[in-house]
């Protein structure tokens, strides 16, 4: 399973040769569809419909994942207080890839961090 953060998103949605070399590489690696967090939406959105039209095109090749229960809840603010970095989104995104996830970002100190508590989540950097 490959979950996005607001890097990951923005940096494969800007349809440059580099992140659409990158999603034919995680499709052929069998890990696309990727999963995005409605609440990353709101960190990588502008509200701004021109602004935003390529990451509304990308999102149509996603999951969105609007469910946060309070179990994933629970364990994302226990990744925090373990790690003692990272917001409440990365750390949501984090506990969402549990287990055997890979996190795809665009900064990796506050996922690795969030990740070295977690159970088997990889931490790869666009």
């Amino acid at each position: 399973m490959l979950v996005l953060d607001s890097g990951g998103l923005s940096r494969l949605a800007a349809r440059t040769k580099t992140s659409l070399a990158m999603i034919r590489a995680l499709a052929s690696a069998g890990l696309w569809p990727p999963i995005v967090p409605t609440m990353v939406l709101v960190e990588s959105l502008h509200g701004n419909s021109s602004r935003d039209a390529n990451t509304h095109r990308f999102l149509k090749t996603c999951i969105i994942e609007s469910t946060v229960s309070e179990a994933l809840a629970r364990r994302a603010a226990e990744l925090r207080r373990l790690s003692g970095a990272g917001s409440a989104v990365d750390a949501l995104v984090v506990a969402l890839a549990e287990p055997g996830g890979t996190v795809l970002t665009g900064d990796r100190a506050d996922i690795e961090a969030l990740a070295a508590n977690a159970v088997r989540v990889a931490v790869e950097l666009i």
